[in-house]
């Protein structure tokens, strides 16, 4: 039995809930703990980095996924209507932006975040990988904020 639209909505806002809310709050405590220099609250930043993205904005991902295309299928659109092909572009690109750019720059970073930990001094690579990442990052909230909008506004 499928799921009704309304569980299916309230999932697939969950997920941009957990998609957005995560990305923009770990942009933020990364950039402060990263502007006080400071090798340990970088280095702890930078692992919270990473095990939020792994609990919340995978779950969100998931979520939007499976409930977004569930939707279409209980729901009274098709995949032909413009906004939902911009709002799957949009998330494609985000979801490519991260893939492509912003995870290898976390990877990176959590290891010499890990030996800069314990006193350690921050390496200039750092802090370039973490100006990429920044507005790289940037792009990837303006992507799924267009698409959240496309999704609520459905236009034309």
């Amino acid at each position: 039995m499928m799921p009704d639209h309304d569980l299916l909505k309230l999932l697939h806002l969950l997920g941009a809930v957990l998609l957005l809310g995560n990305i923009i709050v770990t942009a933020w405590w990364k950039g402060m703990a990263d502007r006080t220099r400071n090798p340990t609250i970088v280095a702890f930043a930078q692992r919270q980095v990473t095990l939020t993205d792994i609990l919340f904005t995978a779950t969100g991902v998931l979520l939007l996924s499976v409930s977004g295309y569930a939707m279409v299928f209980v729901g009274p659109w098709t995949l032909d209507a413009a906004w939902l092909d911009w709002g799957q572009a949009l998330y494609l690109a985000t979801g490519l932006l991260w893939v492509g750019v912003l995870i290898p720059i976390q990877v990176v970073q959590a290891r010499m975040a890990r030996a800069f930990a314990d006193a350690g001094e921050i390496p200039r690579r750092y802090r370039r990988l973490s100006a990429i990442w920044m507005g790289s990052g940037l792009v990837a909230v303006i992507l799924p904020l267009a698409a959240f909008s496309l999704m609520v506004l459905r236009p034309g």
